[in-house]
C-alpha cells in the first residue's frame, strides 16, 4: 500500500462503497423502508442461484481483498511475503509495512467470507454475524493505523491520523448496529462516513504520490500541516453534499415512478412463504401453486387498500336479485 496504486486502489474501493451505500440509504428513506437491506428468505425456500444471494458489499470486500493482497506481496518484480531474513544470524522480521496492510485486507477478506457464509449457506441469514466481521474488520484496521505512524514524516502522520477519526466512528456504528439494528439516523452516518473515508484516502494519494500543483508537500512546514486538517474538514462537508445530492437524485426517480404506479402508498412487505390460500390471499396474491415462494417472499402489497369502484357499465348501486 506504500505506493500510489496501493492508495488508489483501496481509496476508489471505498468510495464507490460509499456511493452505493448512499443509494440504498436513500431509497429505504423515501420508501419509509424499516430494513436497509430486505432479508433473505430462508434456504430452504430460497428460488436464486447461490451468487445471486450475495450481497454488492461482500463480493467488494472479496474482490478488493484478494487483489490488494497479492498487490502487496507481489508487486511487479518484488517479493515481499518472507515475514523473516533468514540469511542473517539474528533473524530478523521484514517487509513489516507489506504484512500490516495485508493483516488490514486480511480481515475485510475474511469479513466477506462471513457475508458469504451468512447469505448462501446458514439456513436463515445472520445480519448480525456480518456486521460483527465487519466491525472487527474496522477495529484491526484502526490497531494497524496506529501501528503505522510510527517512524513515518510529520506529514504522513497528520494525513493518516486524520483518516482515523472516520475508521473509528466507522467500527462504533457497526458494534452499535450489532445490538441496536436498523436505525436510519446510523445508515445515513454510515453512509456519510464511509464517503469521506474513501474521499480523503483518495486525497493522501494526491498529497503524498501526485500532488495537484505539481510541486511536493512539505513535511517540516507548519503551513502545509495546517492545510491538511483544513482539507480534511472540506472532505467533511464535501461527503455530506454527495450524499445530498444522491439523496435528491433517487427523490426524483422516486416520485417520477410512482406516479406511474396506481397505489403510490404500495410499499414491499415480507409476504408468508406458505401454500395456505389465506396466507397468500392476505398479501393480494391469491391462491397460485405455480408461484415461486422466493417471489413471493417479496410480493409488494400496498399499504391502504383503495375503495372498488363500479364499472363504467354498471350502475352505481346495482344489485343481483335472486
Amino acid at each position: 500500500m506504500g505506493t500510489l496504486l496501493g492508495h488508489l486502489a483501496p481509496g476508489l474501493a471505498i468510495y464507490f462503497v460509499g456511493l452505493y451505500y448512499a443509494v440504498k440509504v436513500s431509497q429505504a428513506l423515501l420508501r419509509g423502508q424499516k430494513l436497509l437491506f430486505l432479508p433473505l428468505p430462508p434456504r430452504d425456500k430460497q428460488g436464486q442461484r447461490w451468487w445471486q444471494r450475495v450481497s454488492v458489499e461482500g463480493l467488494v470486500k472479496m474482490v478488493a481483498g484478494v487483489t490488494l493482497i497479492w498487490g502487496e506481496f507481489f508487486p511487479p518484480g518484488t517479493n515481499r511475503f518472507p515475514l523473516v531474513d533468514w540469511g542473517d544470524p539474528r533473524r530478523p522480521f521484514q517487509n513489516h509495512s507489506s504484512w500490516q496492510h495485508a493483516t488490514i485486507f486480511g480481515f475485510f477478506l475474511f469479513s466477506a467470507l462471513v457475508d458469504l457464509t451468512s447469505q448462501v449457506w446458514l439456513a436463515q441469514q445472520s445480519v448480525k454475524l456480518e456486521r460483527a466481521a465487519t466491525a472487527l474488520a474496522l477495529v484491526v484496521t484502526l490497531l494497524e493505523m496506529i501501528a503505522h505512524l510510527e517512524r513515518k514524516s510529520a506529514l504522513e502522520i497528520r494525513v493518516h491520523a486524520l483518516l482515523l477519526l472516520p475508521a473509528f466512528l466507522l467500527a462504533l456504528l457497526f458494534i452499535v448496529e450489532v445490538w441496536v439494528p436498523e436505525q436510519p439516523p446510523l445508515w445515513v452516518l454510515k453512509a456519510w462516513l464511509t464517503l469521506v473515508s474513501g474521499s480523503w484516502l483518495l486525497q493522501v494519494t494526491s498529497i503524498l504520490y501526485a500532488p495537484l500543483s505539481g510541486q511536493p508537500w512539505r513535511a517540516d512546514s507548519p503551513v502545509d500541516l495546517a492545510f491538511v486538517t483544513t482539507f480534511f474538514c472540506w472532505h467533511l462537508g464535501f461527503g455530506a453534499v454527495v450524499l445530498a445530492a444522491v439523496y435528491g437524485l433517487c427523490g426524483l426517480c422516486h416520485h417520477r415512478c410512482s406516479s406511474w404506479v396506481g397505489f403510490p402508498a404500495a410499499k414491499y412487505q415480507p409476504c408468508p412463504t406458505g401454500d395456505r390460500g389465506e396466507e397468500l390471499e392476505d398479501c393480494g396474491v391469491g391462491r397460485r401453486r405455480s408461484l415461486d415462494p422466493a417471489l413471493l417472499w417479496l410480493w409488494p402489497r400496498p399499504a391502504a387498500t383503495a375503495p372498488v369502484r363500479p364499472l363504467a357499465w354498471e350502475p352505481p348501486h346495482a344489485t343481483v336479485r335472486p
